[in-house]
């Protein structure tokens, strides 16, 4: 039988010894025009999600007579004003609930990572007490729940309602973020552990001085996701806050949004013609907007490593 070359070859035939093994699809250089439509289509999610963002600007700082020329929201900037900010943060309810939101924010993270951090180091060490049953019982939380009822009876129960830690509390634990922790944790070299406990070292100390600065990535990944759930919360104040004074940044936005309620102090300047109501509602957007907008870039870095690694070690 004469042997056939290489090019006349079925495809499924085996590649001989010199000859280079077949790279998978993905592997392959792509083509130009594969390179132009991806391009294409990331310019087009770009647009997508900076568009609705710049009219939101735009008609913030656009004055009432612009609005009204525009018949509503602004797409070209025209007689930049920022009277709209300047009205919101000079005291007021808004000013009152941004401080809320802040404080609520950077409390509520505080106390939940030192929650997270303790209670996943204690489950990533298979020697401590009970970790295996308290893992199970964190588990069945993430599949089953008591209900809106019982949890709102529970809080009442405890005093809670139109205090601020009805913010905090009822939502301060994240089992998903206790076991991304946990995960990261284990993958902690066990060596490198009994080597500071054959020094002298205790728990609390290894979890400072060596696991907490090997595990700066997913920290930094973690400690994002509860401060953007703190600063978008408005449920629970929503059901546990009676008191407007105390309601938080998100809570006045939905007030101005979708219910048309101007906050106090400004209600009088929208009547008289000083300020578009429109200006208003798109001012507050922006401000509930910008720590996340701000934050978000410096923590990017870390979500490959933080969550990816996280996960597969867990």
């Amino acid at each position: 039988m004469i042997d056939k070359p290489a090019g006349e070859r079925g495809a499924a035939a085996e590649p001989r010894w010199w000859e280079p093994p077949p790279r998978p699809v993905w592997e392959e250089k792509p083509t130009k025009a594969g390179l132009a439509s991806k391009g294409l289509v990331l310019a087009l999610a770009c647009l997508g999600i900076l568009f609705p963002l710049w009219i939101i600007v735009v008609t913030s700082l656009s004055s009432r007579k612009t609005i009204d020329e525009a018949g509503g929201l602004v797409m070209i900037p025209k007689d930049i004003t920022f009277v709209a900010y300047q009205e919101l943060l000079s005291g007021g309810q808004v000013t009152r609930a941004a401080v809320i939101s802040v404080l609520v924010t950077l409390v509520g993270t505080a106390f939940s990572m030192t929650v997270s951090v303790l209670c996943a180091y204690g489950l990533s060490r298979t020697g401590s007490l009970g970790h295996r049953w308290l893992l199970m019982i964190l588990l069945a939380t993430m599949f089953f729940s008591a209900g809106l009822i019982p949890t709102y009876l529970l809080v009442q129960s405890l005093g809670l309602t139109d205090t601020y830690l009805a913010l905090i509390l009822p939502s301060a634990v994240s089992v998903f973020n206790i076991l991304v922790l946990r995960g990261f944790f284990m993958g902690i070299s066990q060596e490198l552990i009994d080597s500071a406990r054959i020094d002298g070292a205790g728990d609390f100390r290894i979890l400072w001085r060596i696991v907490m600065p090997l595990s700066r990535a997913v920290l930094a990944v973690i400690t994002l996701f509860y401060a953007v759930g703190y600063w978008s919360a408005w449920f629970n104040a929503s059901l546990y806050l009676n008191d407007q004074d105390m309601m938080p940044l998100q809570n006045v936005m939905i007030q101005l949004v979708q219910k048309q309620e101007a906050p106090v102090g400004l209600g009088q300047a929208i009547k008289t013609g000083e300020l578009s109501g429109l200006a208003v509602q798109m001012a507050v957007m922006v401000m509930a907007l910008l720590p996340v907008a701000v934050l978000s870039p410096f923590v990017q870095k870390h979500f490959k490593k933080g969550m990816l690694t996280g996960a597969v070690k867990g």
